[in-house]
This record gives C-alpha cells, structure tokens and sequence, in this order.
C-alpha cells in the first residue's frame, strides 16, 4: 500500500513541476517583453512580473522538481526491476534531459531577475515548447511501456514538435500584424 502512495506522491510533484516550467517561461517571455517597454511602464511592469517569478520559481517549481526526484527514486526502490526494462532507460534519459532544461530555465530565472534578457520572446516560446515534448515522451513512454509504441510514440512526438513550431511561428505572425 505504501508504495501507491509513493507512486501517486510522484505523480503530483511531476504535474506541479510541469506547471511551473510551462508557466516561468511564459513569465520569461513576459519579462523580456517588459524590459523592451518604455518608462514609466518598464518600471511598473519588471517588478510585478520579477516578484511572480521569483515565488513561482522558489516555492513551486523547485521544490516540485525536488520532490520529484526524491519520490521518483523512492519508486524505483520499492520496484528495482523497473530499471531492467527498455522503455524505462528511454524515459529516464528523458527525465535526465528534462533536469537539463530546468537548470538552463534556471540561468535564464536569474538573467532576468538582473534585468538582463539574453534570449527574445520570440525564442523563448520556442524553449516553452520543449517542456511539452518531454512531457509527451515521458507520458508516451511509461503508459505505452513497449518498444514499437515507444517508436510510434516518437513519430507522433516529432510530428507535434513540428505541429508546434508552425503554431508558433504563425502566432509570431498574427501578433505582428495586430
């Protein structure tokens, strides 16, 4: 019984931590929009969007990614033989490349946070895309559980990435011309 709790603990963490790197990079874009702002709404906005943030970032996301982790390891431990199986390897490198974009979502939290964009919003909606890939391959892969639906999985997965790239560069365009 224990470990259903375990397993259903790690569920939520990973959908509390998904919300939160879907939402801080749309602050990202928010932010880098507001630094090109001229004053006096610069001054109004950067504070605003810095403050939400810095408490989405500290006290949902992190924490989240954290407990995942920890929960998602406690679920290995009850079940070892899950490492034997395929699918899992796969999804684990997913879930390993998943830390990578939260760490790089991290440098650009703190870029920001100094008032410095580095990245356009125009990449940033681009980057927010990618934590939708993951999530699809990581869904895909430990509800399909299966080497040719993993396969199958992927091409769907490759065709979102591009369905979702279109989305957005046509996004940009309407935006433009409104």
């Amino acid at each position: 019984m224990a470990f259903e709790y375990i397993k259903a603990l790690h569920i939520i963490f990973v959908v509390t931590w998904f919300a939160g790197l879907f939402y801080i990079v749309r602050l990202f874009i928010y932010q880098t929009e507001a630094l090109e702002r001229p004053e006096p709404e610069r001054a109004i906005l950067k504070p605003q969007l810095d403050l939400m943030a810095n408490r989405l970032w500290n006290i949902i996301t992190w924490p989240s990614a954290v407990l995942t982790l920890i929960f998602g390891i406690w679920v290995l431990l009850y079940r070892p033989a899950y490492l034997q199986l395929p699918f899992m390897h796969a999804k684990l490198g997913f879930v390993v490349l998943l830390y990578a974009y939260h760490l790089r979502c991290h440098f650009i939290y703190k870029a920001l946070q100094q008032g410095q964009a580095r990245w356009n919003s125009t990449k940033l909606r681009l980057w927010n895309e990618l934590a939708t890939l993951f999530l699809f391959a990581i869904v895909f892969l430990i509800v399909l559980k299966s080497l040719l639906n993993m396969v199958w999985g992927m091409l769907a997965l490759v065709l979102l990435a591009v369905t979702l790239m279109l989305a957005t560069k046509w996004y940009k365009k309407v935006r433009e011309r409104n």
